[in-house]
């Protein structure tokens, strides 16, 4: 619904901008507008312009006027027993159309009021009942349905009958299939939908899932586990990369942090061991290594206010390598 409405908006946008600008034209020059409409004065036409100029070049943006703006709806809340959802939503959306007809005169600056006046008229501009019939067309047509961690519902090898987890993938499977789905903007056909599934499949199997399941996943792709150069490309190209998110916090209390490339390299290497050597949880474990690698600098941050502190890989080896090279030590501490 909200991608289908921001395309209606799109579609709209330059017709609520000059009704927008319609309106505040009629809030500086109150009467100009029906003279001008009637061909009673050229004089109004030509001031109208002028201001109209003004406006769009942003010479008034920083000036107040009152306006009549459409007052926000108030929620009501309807509730209603089990199986009546349609209609219950059918009355809140009434009475909240009811609500919008209100208006409330606000005092604001007129590059403000610009753009809530485009907002409200482009509301007036797009048909809701298109806008919900285009979103469930698109959704039946192009949805996609993403399931992780789907391994954790799959019954495990010698571990008996799983009756919960199998209830769940028989819950799962008529949406899989093919069924009509009822939610607050109508009824949804899931037969075009595409269904992706992913887990880690560490102690389960794809075949430990159900037949019925496993037959509507045909296509299966097994991913290669993140090497150390992965581990790198996390630690330094990201957006929010750990080594940055913690300089950031470090910086709060006045401390300045910085990793060198060994440093980078030697945590991917440790991270990409422990992963080896025990639970694979791939990018995860940077946050334990990192956690591990700083919480005593991080305890300390607000007594070492001002300094400085690099971090190479003679440092992490002091802080991680015990960890690192203890297969016990690393499963119950990293």
């Amino acid at each position: 619904i909200k991608q289908a409405r921001e395309e209606a908006t799109r579609k709209v946008a330059m017709r609520a901008e000059e009704a927008a600008e319609e309106r505040i034209l009629d809030a500086l020059l109150p009467g100009a507008r029906d003279a001008w409409e009637e061909g009673a004065g050229k004089e109004e036409s030509a001031t109208r312009q002028k201001f109209r100029k003004m406006l769009r070049e942003g010479q008034l943006a920083d000036k107040e006027i009152e306006l009549d703006l459409a007052a926000p709806s108030s929620q009501m809340e309807i509730f209603a027993p089990p199986g009546m959802e349609e209609l219950t939503n059918q009355l809140q959306g009434m009475f909240q159309n009811l609500g919008n007809r209100r208006t409330q005169k606000k005092k604001l600056k007129i590059g403000e009021a610009l753009k809530l006046l485009t907002d409200e008229e482009a509301g007036k501009l797009v048909n809701e009942e298109e806008l919900k019939l285009a979103a469930l067309r698109n959704v039946e047509s192009n949805g996609i349905v993403f399931l992780d961690e789907i391994d954790k519902i799959a019954g495990r090898e010698n571990h008996g009958a799983d009756v919960s987890r199998q209830g769940v993938q028989r819950d799962l499977l008529p949406l899989v299939e093919g069924a009509t789905v009822s939610t607050k903007f109508g009824m949804i056909k899931t037969d075009h939908i595409l269904f992706i599934a992913s887990g880690a499949f560490h102690l389960a199997k794809p075949s430990d899932l159900i037949p019925e399941m496993q037959g509507r996943f045909p296509i299966r792709v097994e991913l290669s586990s993140l090497s150390v150069a992965d581990f790198e490309r996390i630690l330094t190209s990201t957006d929010a990369c750990l080594t940055r998110q913690y300089q950031a916090l470090l910086e709060t209390e006045g401390v300045k942090l910085a990793f060198t490339p060994e440093a980078i390299r030697r945590l991917a290497e440790i991270a990409w061991s422990v992963n080896e050597r025990t639970e694979n949880i791939g990018a995860r474990r940077l946050y334990t290594v990192m956690e591990r690698l700083l919480d005593e600098l991080s305890f300390e941050a607000d007594r070492r206010g001002g300094e400085t502190f690099n971090i190479d890989a003679t440092y992490v080896d002091a802080r991680l390598k015990e960890l690192a090279s203890s297969e016990d030590l690393a499963r119950y501490v990293l």
